[in-house]
């Protein structure tokens, strides 16, 4: 076992030596070099680290260029069926080091900088995250990208440039405060733009019904806004001899007109910029506040945008191959076309290509329509009502009045097929409706995307079976075979090899390399769960990653000083109520109040580390981020408990906080109520890295307990059908407050405004949820049971044997959740595509 540091930088052994022959040390140093004078007319004496990130930058770039005009020139010789990947989130992280990794540059280009007279590690920190996602869905969508090029699959992956992020998240007494998240810098060397593919999205105006030659009717669209989308490109490097880059394009709202030069003149001087500005909003933020109507509105605009650019850019693609003679040969069209809708967000693309076949390319209603089902498949991510999309019909007809039209076409037709199906029963057609018939009508975009799709799927086996058992249960009465499962996967170049490369290095010494691309083989890793050396290096390794994130967590927590021998207990997630970050919160309670009542309690002592985004408008959400900071703020300080507890809320959670937080966490927490969560991505990179669940049977938390065995995770709660009993008697969460005594007097504890400065009403809306409102989520109904399974990781965990044993087969367990698995299933059974190797 090499000496282990905490340094983040990759130990030479864990890079396959093999790299691109116009990429030695010498060629990379004159690459850079050549950057710093000529693209930023820097001298080496003036240059800052950040022209020096720049220049290692588009000398990385140049590399995987050359390797995408070589992909591309492969797919377009072949006319080879792609998919196309539509998602309004992408949560890529930083790209220099996984481009480098990916590309086997990473040994060279340390040594390179070195030779210059720099440190990788400290260029690596000069690049922002990208602003392109929030949560799991925007995370996924980044794996499934990696995976798509390492397996050499033809795709692009289509989104919205925006310009900043959800937000930079602080947090000023003990509550969140949202600010710019201004990551895209004029100097930003990764997007690149493409101006000669921008295409036109018509807004707004009105449908006129109109009559061609022969008498037959057409429906116009007399459209009186429109925005010019200009795409950016970004290089999606494929990992190791895998010669495919493919790419991401990602669509920046222009004005069709940049300025109106008439109605200046006329004297409408502010009005004349007015459309420049407000059609520049449309890419300017992810997830614009949608709690106001004009928030609402944006948000419809986004999703036409961007699937209208991607549509056009794909159907332009097609039309450049298929058309021999100069006929476009459609019928071919679903055989090079398959596109998948990650999640509701971009289902309005159903209606979107209809509108273009029918209106812009004259297909007629039949022929359209079966074009648009063939190519279309569709990925639900959640249970949630409120995240399934309904856009209400007024708005839908004032912004995107054709495609109401369509949409009601659509409704009309499909309504038919069901009473073929079920004469007259009127509840089956409420309930199928993509026109929800409520006081304010709306529009179904879920039930759109499945009525549109030839296939739809969940992401993990739970989650599938309830869409099959309730929020599409007619659906699936309707069409038995349309929904599959598809458990969700990570990738392991970033979320092993490129974060933890202890650990890689560590695993490359008993495996090799290989298991980067089959990461089925860390299965051998089995024959060393018992073995007391490689334990002992296994949990050094651990320890290495806990004392980096140390002085992590005390440069960012205002010098929280953290013990790495503590038991580093991880909930790093968006904050919403199901995901239960409060619960977790009445366990820390119950702790710091047995350690006030007896200070000599033996327990493991634990830093409770935390990272979560609210959204702005989530209220509730951010009285659960300041309960647990003012919470933290008395625990860190209290010396009566003698250092046994401490919380971190690292602020500003993102890609590059989980590279730190994950190799160093023994405990992950995946509470979520059962039945909420629709599968989970972090849970699978935690376990990876050798992290031991706690968790409800809920997602893939079902699949992780069948992969790594029950011995080696602690599930808790009430299941599904636990929680459907519960409601069928009757939920009283007061029950539980009433008859748990400890559960009562830590409630009483933490609403009685000790800790807010005497103020008792500043946390009163979780109260009012857990006591008043039902406990929807069942927190106070999984408190109990919750204790117990803690009080079970705090016993494995003075047993230092068992524990290693038990986090070793965690990451040798953790083969089935790499997301190469989860795209070869896509492949195979959606898309039917094939791999196209790149020489």
């Amino acid at each position: 076992m090499p000496k282990l540091t905490a340094a983040t930088s990759v130990p030479p052994a864990t890079i396959p030596q093999t790299c691109p022959p116009d990429a030695d040390v010498a060629s990379i140093k004159q690459s850079i070099l050549r950057h710093l004078k000529c693209s930023l007319a820097r001298d080496t004496s003036t240059a800052t680290l950040h022209d020096w990130w720049i220049a290692t930058c588009m000398m990385t770039r140049d590399l995987c260029l050359d390797r995408f005009i070589r992909t591309q020139a492969v797919h377009n010789e072949a006319n080879t069926r792609r998919v196309y990947y539509l998602s309004l989130e992408y949560l890529m992280g930083r790209l220099l080091r996984n481009n480098l990794s990916n590309s086997l540059l990473l040994e060279n280009t340390n040594t390179a900088l070195a030779e210059l007279g720099f440190d990788l590690r400290n260029l690596l920190n000069e690049e922002l995250d990208m602003g392109l996602g929030n949560g799991g869905l925007g995370r996924l969508a980044a794996c499934f990208l990696d995976s798509l090029a390492t397996l050499e699959y033809p795709a692009i992956g289509y989104g919205i440039m925006y310009e900043f992020g959800l937000f930079r998240q602080s947090f000023e007494k003990n509550r969140q405060v949202e600010n710019a998240d201004n990551w895209l810098p004029d100097t930003n060397p990764w997007p690149i733009r493409r101006p000669q593919f921008k295409q036109n999205v018509p807004l707004y105006g009105y449908v006129e019904t109109c009559y061609d030659d022969t008498g037959n009717p057409r429906s116009v669209w007399h459209h009186n806004q429109s925005l010019l989308g200009i795409p950016c490109d970004i290089p999606v490097v494929g990992y190791g001899a895998a010669g495919t880059v493919n790419f991401l394009r990602l669509w920046e709202s222009r004005a069709s007109n940049e300025f109106d030069f008439q109605l200046f003149n006329e004297g409408g001087y502010t009005e004349a910029v007015q459309q420049k500005a407000v059609s520049e909003t449309i890419s300017k933020v992810l997830y614009p506040n949608d709690k106001t109507a004009v928030g609402k509105e944006l948000r419809l605009v986004q999703q036409i945008f961007f699937v209208s650019c991607s549509l056009q850019d794909l159907i332009r693609r097609f039309k450049r191959d298929n058309s021999p003679n100069g006929q476009v040969a459609w019928k071919v069209f679903p055989e090079k076309v398959a596109i998948q809708l990650n999640d509701t967000h971009p289902a309005i693309a159903t209606a979107e290509l209809m509108r273009l076949l029918l209106d812009e390319e004259l297909l007629t209603w039949d022929s359209a329509w079966n074009l648009v089902t063939q190519v279309f498949s569709y990925t639900n991510h959640t249970l949630l009502p409120e995240a399934l999309e309904k856009w209400s019909v007024a708005l839908f007809e004032r912004v995107l009045p054709r495609h109401l039209q369509i949409i009601y076409e659509i409704n009309l037709r499909f309504l038919q097929l069901v009473e073929e199906r079920w004469p007259g029963d009127n509840a089956r057609k409420r309930n199928l409706s993509l026109i929800e018939e409520s006081p304010v009508k709306m529009v179904r975009m879920a039930h759109l995307a499945v009525v549109a799709s030839h296939t739809v799927n969940g992401v993990a086996a739970l989650h599938t079976q309830l869409l099959k058992e309730s929020l599409f249960a007619d659906f699936d009465d309707l069409w038995p075979n349309r929904i599959q499962n598809k458990t969700n996967g990570i990738t392991p170049r970033r979320w092993l090899r490129s974060c933890n490369p202890l650990l890689a290095l560590l695993v490359d010494g008993k495996l090799g390399p290989a298991w980067t691309k089959d990461l089925a083989l860390l299965q051998g890793l089995e024959k060393w769960a018992d073995d007391p050396a490689f334990q002992g290096d296994f949990m050094a390794v651990k320890h290495a990653n806990k004392v980096h994130l140390a002085s992590v967590i005390k440069h960012l927590c205002k010098g929280l000083e953290v013990s790495p021998h503590a038991l580093y207990d991880v909930q790093i997630k968006r904050l919403h109520e199901y995901k239960r970050q409060h619960l977790n919160l009445l366990h820390i309670l119950t702790l710091y109040r047995r350690l006030l009542a007896n200070p000599n309690l033996d327990i493991v002592p634990r830093v409770f580390i935390f990272g979560a985004k609210a959204a702005p408008g989530y209220d509730l959400a951010k009285d659960i981020i300041h309960a647990i900071n003012a919470v933290a703020s008395h625990i860190n300080t209290d010396p009566r408990i003698k250092n046994k507890l401490k919380i971190a809320f690292l602020p500003d959670y993102r890609v590059t906080l989980a590279e730190q937080i994950i190799p160093a966490a023994d405990l992950s927490e995946q509470i979520s109520t059962a039945g909420k969560e629709a599968s989970g991505t972090g849970n699978m990179k935690l376990a990876l890295n050798g992290a031991l669940t706690i968790g409800t049977l809920d997602g893939a938390n079902i699949e992780i307990r069948e992969e790594v065995g029950a011995e080696n995770i602690f599930i808790f709660g009430l299941n599904i059908d636990d929680i459907r009993a519960l409601s069928q008697h009757g939920h009283d969460p007061r029950a539980f407050y009433e008859t748990d005594e400890e559960l009562r007097e830590v409630i009483n504890w933490l609403f009685s405004g000790y800790f807010t400065n005497d103020d008792p009403n500043a946390l009163l809306a979780i109260k009012r949820s857990l006591l008043d409102y039902g406990d929807p989520f069942l927190v106070l109904a999984d408190y109990r049971s919750y204790l117990t399974a803690q009080e079970k990781v705090d016993a494995a965990y003075r047993d230092k044997t068992r524990w290693a044993r038990m986090a070793i087969l965690n990451t040798a367990r953790s083969g089935k959740f790499s997301s190469d698995r989860a795209i070869r299933e896509y492949a195979r059974d959606i898309w039917h595509l094939s791999p196209l190797p790149v020489p």
